[in-house]
């Protein structure tokens, strides 16, 4: 089965949406199976209403640049449609799903909640839980796992989902896909034959589970073990 997931970032008017803020930009990459697509999608929207000035100085977005793009209403199917069925990858989730959560009401009849459409997880969350006490913000992420952030002078919402899409998949493990170097034989499929591949050159790299991962383990374990009133082979093997 196919894993979608959705990188997502926002751009906005200010900083809550209860104060009649809203969305200018929208950012989507697409993971299938952790691996990038190119399936993305991108939009600026105008607000129809005026940027605040601490707004601008962080993503550089005016309201003149935005005068000839459409309103959220016009695009918010297609963005619904999008999201619908996916994870949802957000840093800090309740920030934008509060944006979207707003618009998205006000143009969609019968809409609640994104959760309703798609699951939500927030790297933020994740960050916190690997790493307590430090910072966590998206350049301080960069910097821990190595990804490149130097076109990064203003955030951006297609710009921040590129680089957000980078460091979960390297903080949620690094591999995506594992890649052979060489293929001895290219046997018709047809011909009942299998195709024999060679192991790549040297050690393989093991990749140790996380915090997150061990605690989603531990919980596992515990609910066999009620389930069937037997200690579990797992934890045998931790004594």
């Amino acid at each position: 089965m196919n894993i979608r997931q959705i990188v997502l970032d926002t751009e906005t008017t200010g900083l809550d949406p209860r104060q009649g803020h809203k969305m200018i930009e929208v950012g989507c990459i697409e993971l299938l199976d952790r691996k990038l697509t190119g399936n993305n999608l991108h939009f600026y929207v105008n607000p129809e209403r005026e940027i605040d000035t601490g707004a601008i100085a962080v993503h550089g977005i005016t309201n003149e640049s935005l005068q000839d793009k459409p309103i959220f209403a016009d695009v918010a199917k297609d963005l619904l449609a999008f999201l619908k069925g996916s994870e949802v990858i957000i840093h800090n989730a309740p920030f934008d799903v509060g944006f979207l959560d707003n618009e998205f009401a006000e143009c969609i009849e019968g809409y609640e909640n994104l959760t309703d459409y798609c699951e939500v997880f927030d790297t933020l969350v994740q960050a916190r839980q690997l790493h307590p006490g430090q910072r966590n913000d998206l350049d301080s992420l960069c910097k821990r796992y190595e990804v490149d952030n130097s076109n990064r002078d203003l955030h951006g919402g297609l710009l921040d989902a590129e680089i957000l899409a980078d460091v979960y998949l390297r903080m949620s493990g690094g591999q995506t896909l594992l890649v052979l170097e060489e293929e001895l034989s290219s046997a018709d499929s047809g011909s009942g034959e299998f195709t024999l591949i060679t192991r790549p050159q040297g050690e393989l790299p093991v990749i140790k589970a996380n915090f997150v991962e061990l605690q989603n383990h531990i919980e596992w374990v515990d609910r066999l073990e009620q389930a069937t009133g037997e200690k579990s082979v797992w934890r045998k093997l931790q004594q």
